[in-house]
């Protein structure tokens, strides 16, 4: 019987919505899936580890990794780039892995045009004022960054409407569920298994 390819889960939404948070929670709780490490020029916040976190990359390391197409997708994004090499999510769907990326939302529609059969996933806040909250509660931006990502957001929002699934981030447990069965319904899905499960009806 032939063997079932890994899901491309994308994961983004606004800036200090709480991918990372949501995306380490999976992960602790072994479903499987794998995670996508990104690579990023910007600083390293406290507590954060070069290969588990992010690839940190100079800008001329990471202009390189484009010109190369080693990446998926990649994006510019208040003064920093980030993007996901393409390799390990390649190989790890093809192994029958599913696998999550954690990315912004710019980035998520070059991934859709190179992978349209991903399941696309928006994070959502709350509200707009717990979003600034959780923003300047990091203490790692200054007054005039945490503008501009608040009127980013904002056009991120907008955007929800091209996603196959909006989770919002009320609490981290209830958006780690939500995304969970997302994926078990994803896998269930007749398009994703009537090939495999024909073969057990065909007249040899």
């Amino acid at each position: 019987m032939e063997k079932e390819k890994g899901l491309l889960i994308v994961l983004s939404g606004p800036a200090g919505v709480g991918k990372g948070t949501v995306c380490g929670a999976l992960r602790n709780e072994q479903t499987g899936i794998q995670y996508s490490v990104s690579a990023t020029t910007r600083q390293p916040r406290k507590g954060e580890v070069e290969g588990v976190n992010y690839f940190f990359k100079s800008k001329d390391e990471f202009k390189g990794m484009i010109e190369n197409d080693q990446l998926l997708e990649w994006a510019e994004y208040v003064g920093n780039y980030y993007g996901t090499p393409i390799d390990y999510v390649r190989e790890t769907i093809e192994n029958g892995q599913d696998i999550i990326l954690e990315i912004e939302v710019q980035g998520a529609w070059k991934v859709r045009d190179r992978f349209p059969e991903g399941i696309f996933i928006f994070l959502m806040p709350p509200s707009l004022v717990e979003l600034r909250n959780r923003i300047v509660g990091r203490g790692t931006e200054t007054e005039d960054v945490i503008n501009k990502r608040m009127t980013v957001a904002k056009e991120e929002i907008e955007m929800m409407k091209r996603y196959d699934y909006v989770v919002e981030n009320d609490e981290v447990h209830l958006a780690v569920e939500r995304i969970k069965a997302i994926v078990t319904a994803e896998h269930c899905k007749r398009e994703r298994l009537f090939e495999k499960y024909k073969q057990l009806v065909e007249v040899k």
